[in-house]
């Protein structure tokens, strides 16, 4: 849609880069495509955004929600925004006069664009998963804390734990960090995320952007009465095509030593949090470092159960990897009560063996999948690459088709109610 307006104002709409942490919410979630990217910043394009809103709720930190009046003609490009360290000051009455824009000159966002509706029918040819994604928490869910530090203001965590968490010795590691915080407060939900800073400067001379990890802690620390966190990490070697690659915050994560010093922001995250509902059921799907939030909620089932507190609310959880060496957290899996989870492996890379998801196991197990969608105490969390996403919620859709459900109204319902949260990159 076109931004001009009569009055030759714009509202037009920025990310603040001093607090992104580049997450990519905001260019997943916009469902014009306004917003784009390169290694540094995200920007918006002044000529494409709508003024939809969708982006804003689920950014974590508040960066996306930043707006200019300028005059159209002096709307900030695409590339001036990729230079920027910070948001350039706002015009001020005088400096737009002298722009040739009249003092009583207003600027008017055009009209949100209407939400995008969901698929009439099972076999409709476009389907958008993450029109089902939830921006709010379920309603029982504890009170999040988000923001306390900023890249700013970071706080100095210390190194406590670093172990590979996949088959020792297997190329594709994935490690388990513990950070302690020492005396400064910093509570976290799970579900919740933080930022790490690298050290030094990037290609351009420029430091390093905090790197967003999910948290993989219960919330009462990885050692219970502790203020410490742990994180799941995957050290990054190639990127998505297979191309060498070197992450520079995943190495500098995996190659920490106990004792080091970690620049931490945060937390993040106010919708992708677990239900209290101690009678609450929790579907976890997940593939790789996805796993760390579920750990999370996991872990902080099974301190209430040991507790005495837990009232019996089902944990089913799908978890996918290439091959069972590169799935974390395998062998603590295997030790966990059967009548506590219900624990469901995907292997797409197994030798012999047929390629297996997560969509095709929930397939499998669409019978308790679908009395769960029934139960309106079901809360469903997806976490992982974004191209599982898709499948996932088709799967759900499914599911319920075949159950004799409407899945216009399910999942409308479970994006409406906080009970299906997508968390993919």
């Amino acid at each position: 849609m076109d931004m001009v307006i009569e009055a030759g104002l714009i509202k037009q709409h920025l990310i603040d880069p001093e607090i992104c942490i580049r997450c990519n919410t905001c260019e997943a979630t916009c469902p014009v495509n306004a917003i784009t990217h390169d290694d540094r910043n995200y920007v918006v394009r002044a000529d494409v955004c709508n003024g939809c809103m969708a982006c804003i709720s689920p950014c974590p930190t508040g960066s996306i929600d930043n707006w200019r009046i300028m005059p159209v003609v002096r709307a900030y490009s695409i590339e001036e925004q990729l230079t920027w360290d910070e948001l350039p000051a706002e015009l001020t009455p005088e400096q737009l006069e002298a722009e040739g824009v009249p003092a009583t000159g207003q600027a008017v966002m055009p009209a949100p664009a209407a939400a995008p509706q969901p698929a009439s029918e099972p076999g409709a040819a476009v389907f958008n998963s993450a029109q089902y994604g939830a921006t709010r928490p379920p309603w029982s869910a504890a009170h999040a804390y988000t923001n306390l530090h900023s890249p700013k203001d970071p706080v100095t965590a210390m190194v406590v734990g670093n172990f590979n968490c996949t088959e020792a010795g297997f190329e594709n590691q994935t490690h388990h960090i513990v950070l302690d915080l020492g005396a400064m407060p910093f509570p976290v939900l799970e579900g919740q995320s933080i930022g790490v800073i690298p050290p030094g400067v990037d290609g351009k001379g420029k430091p390093h952007f905090a790197r967003q990890y999910s948290i993989a802690s219960p919330r009462n620390g990885e050692r219970p009465g502790y203020n410490n966190i742990s994180l799941t990490v995957k050290r990054v070697t190639e990127d998505h095509q297979g191309k060498p690659a070197h992450g520079v915050a995943s190495n500098y994560v995996c190659d920490l030593k106990v004792g080091d010093k970690v620049q931490v922001v945060g937390p993040f995250g106010a919708s992708f949090l677990m239900p209290n509902h101690p009678k609450s059921h929790i579907v976890m799907i997940c593939t790789g470092t996805g796993s760390a939030p579920m750990r999370a909620m996991t872990e902080w089932r099974r301190r209430l159960r040991k507790s005495g507190k837990f009232e019996g609310g089902k944990l089913l959880l799908f978890f996918g990897a290439r091959t069972q060496q590169e799935l974390p957290y395998f062998g603590p899996l295997q030790t966990l009560p059967k009548d506590f989870i219900d624990i469901n492996f995907a292997f797409s890379r197994t030798p012999g063996q047929p390629k297996r998801y997560v969509q095709d196991v929930m397939r499998e197990r669409a019978a308790d999948l679908a009395a769960l969608l029934k139960d309106g105490q079901t809360h469903f969390y997806v976490c992982g690459l974004k191209s599982m996403e898709e499948g996932v919620v088709l799967a759900l859709r499914d599911v319920a088709v075949e159950a004799g459900l409407d899945w216009d109204a399910v999942g409308m319902a479970l994006q409406r109610e906080g009970r299906l949260h997508l968390e993919t990159y």
